[in-house]
């Protein structure tokens, strides 16, 4: 940042100072969003038991490759077979009684319609004066007898069909249990753990194995909030592994909430693995593409800093007086900085930017910028 000690000393008799200043135009730049992170599987999973029993199955090693339905631990039944076979001999029975209730049901019906009739029999001879009160009243019982039978009756088939369906939760509730015995991996992937060692006791929550999907694989890293706003969904994405190896992919998920504590947001990137070739855990630096930025390239000798401390370029601003901008870095090359902050067009002091101040008059020089 320092200027040669000639241009301290030339001034010109007015008292104005001679810069070199150089004319630069902002250019677009691919202002790529650069952050750590780390390979993630896309799926992982640990497969635990639902009942209560021994495993009567060879363990499968970690490593081994598993398909999506295949048997990781198999258990012992005991007496879950007899339990099932209980359970579908109660539902036999109680579908049988539905024919019988359903008798007893259409028998009460007849028995209501002959009263009925009875009674209306009853009722025309009372009004001619061929029949008693007393045969009119017994009519009358007799009709409220068969309406009573006849709430009965529904009442039984009621009651059978609840023991169906009682009888039915019971037997899917045995072959649900039975079905447990039987604990398979979720998807294609693998074995991160050994599963469940032969005679070994298992309980409900006990792990079975791990199961690991690596064909795709995430990278995940996290953005700051400053920069959270460029990367988009489905944007292109590269990265470079520890190992050397490179990989691409695009970008399937932004976190909407931030971490509490580093105030950064969650970005993951879907890669193709099918070689499985990239590990769950590799640290990863990666490259978010993202629109391009208006930029100046300077040297890096035209950066200064104002009384207050901030970082910027001076500039040859109206009536050849100094003007002060401040700027922020995007990149850092050997041939120079690359910075936002500056208009379109700005006349940049690259010599004698050090030995002057905001507001003095400047006699420039000029050069364009290659």
């Amino acid at each position: 940042m320092s200027a040669p000690s000639e241009i301290v000393e030339t001034v010109e008799e007015d008292g104005r100072v001679r810069v070199v200043a150089l004319r630069s135009t902002a250019r677009t730049i691919d202002s790529a969003v650069i952050l750590r992170g780390q390979t993630q599987a896309i799926r992982q999973v640990e497969v635990r038991a639902e009942v209560s029993a021994t495993v009567i199955s060879a363990p499968l090693r970690k490593g081994a490759q598993v398909k999506a339905g295949e048997i990781l631990c198999q258990l012992d039944p005991g007496t879950r077979p007899s339990a099932l076979a209980e359970a579908q001999a109660r539902l036999i029975e109680a579908e049988a009684r539905v024919p019988e209730a359903r008798a007893r049901l259409d028998e009460a019906h007849a028995r209501l319609r002959e009263a009925e009739i009875n009674l209306n029999a009853a009722q025309r001879l009372s009004e001619d004066g061929y029949a008693s009160d007393t045969r009119v009243a017994s009519a009358e019982a007799g009709e409220r007898t068969a309406i009573a039978a006849i709430a009965t009756a529904q009442s039984g088939l009621q009651s059978t069909t609840a023991g169906i369906q009682s009888a039915a939760a019971a037997v899917a509730a045995a072959q649900k249990e039975i079905d447990r015995l039987s604990i398979h991996a979720p998807f294609d992937g693998l074995l991160e753990s050994d599963t469940a060692e032969l005679g070994s006791l298992m309980q409900p929550g006990s792990l079975c194995g791990t199961v690991i999907q690596l064909d795709t694989i995430k990278l995940v890293g996290f953005v700051p909030e400053a920069e959270v706003n460029r990367v988009e969904m489905g944007a292109m994405a590269g990265a470079e592994l520890a190992t050397g190896d490179r990989v691409q992919g695009r970008v399937t998920f932004v976190s909407r909430s931030a971490d509490p504590n580093t105030r950064t947001f969650e970005v993951e990137i879907e890669v193709a693995n099918p070689d499985l070739s990239i590990r769950d855990g590799q640290t990863a630096d990666i490259v978010i593409s993202a629109d391009g930025a208006k930029a100046h390239k300077l040297p890096q000798s035209a950066l200064t800093l104002n009384n207050d401390g901030r970082l910027g370029v001076r500039v040859v601003a109206d009536d050849n007086l100094v003007g002060f901008v401040p700027v922020k870095l995007l990149r850092d090359e050997s041939d120079g900085v690359w910075l936002s902050g500056l208009p379109e067009q700005a006349d940049v002091i690259v010599v004698g930017q050090d030995f002057v101040t905001q507001g003095v008059a400047v006699t420039p020089t000029y050069k364009e910028a290659l």
